[in-house]
């Protein structure tokens, strides 16, 4: 655990903010990587991204946080605070649901294809993903519950309760995440139309993080692991889930049909007697 990765003076470095910043960086490299390959402007993307995503996804992250934890860690502190994001305190699908928001607007005013830059997007996601997941590890948040683990890691005295080794959470989703990455990239290459890629991350997302949610112990020191039904997270993946089938299901069909239109075809003019 590392949460300030360097200080000096009254500055300091955080390695959660750093960490969220490079997975930006690499999020958005392999967006234009998968842009080039469908024929959009990667500097389309770029500009998709910085400042207008970035800032979508860091605000409704903060804000859903802010909301579910105002009585425990903001109520009569500073009202300060609530924009020290660099301190940690992001629920990721709260940054999701700012990121799509604002997406659809940019994209609606640049006129860029919707879900073939959603398309391209995905992996991006995924990737920028795994980088936040590892600056929770080092900040101490989104911990597992206790366990006996031959891998089971032991934070620092007072960060868990209980002192206690617990399941490593954060780095389960971010190597979940890195493989969801490769699996979309791959998937890029051979989709058989526009919004394939997006759906099935919508999807296959919802399933990782109904997984690690089973061994999350950050919502109050418990032992017992069926509460991991329960958890925040797991009810609110059913939303994305029920989004991805739904969005596979129409945009599939959609391009089918678009797929099996007859050409339009020009007949050469009839020669003169």
């Amino acid at each position: 655990m590392r949460p300030v990765l360097f200080q000096a003076g009254g500055f300091s470095l955080h390695t959660f903010g750093v960490l969220v910043a490079l997975g930006f960086i690499a999020g958005i490299w392999i967006a234009t990587r998968c842009a080039r390959r469908a024929g959009i402007a990667p500097e389309a993307i770029q500009d998709l991204v910085i400042p207008w995503i970035l800032l979508g996804g860091l605000a409704g992250a903060r804000f859903l946080y802010v909301v579910s934890y105002w009585d425990q860690s903001f109520a009569g502190r500073p009202f300060a605070e609530v924009f020290q994001v660099w301190n940690g305190g992001l629920v990721f699908y709260g940054g999701l649901a700012g990121a799509t928001l604002v997406a659809l607007w940019r994209i609606r005013v640049r006129r860029m294809p919707l879900w073939a830059t959603a398309d391209c997007l995905a992996p991006g996601i995924a990737l920028g993903h795994v980088f936040g997941r590892l600056g929770c590890f080092f900040n101490g948040c989104c911990h597992g519950r206790p366990s006996d683990a031959a891998w089971a890691i032991r934070f620092p005295k007072g960060v868990i309760p209980g002192d206690v080794p617990v399941h490593p959470t954060q780095l389960y989703e971010a190597g979940l995440n890195l493989a969801l990455c490769g699996a979309l990239a791959w998937l890029h290459g051979r989709r058989r139309f526009n919004g394939q890629v997006f759906s099935a991350y919508l999807v296959l997302y919802a399933f990782v993080r109904m997984f690690t949610e089973w061994f999350r112990g950050d919502y109050g020191y418990r032992s017992n692991p069926i509460e991991g039904v329960f958890t925040p997270g797991t009810s609110a993946s059913l939303a994305p889930l029920a989004a991805g089938i739904a969005l596979w299901l129409v945009l599939r069909s959609k391009g089918l049909r678009e797929s099996a239109k007859p050409m339009e075809t020009t007949s050469p003019p009839s020669a003169l007697p």
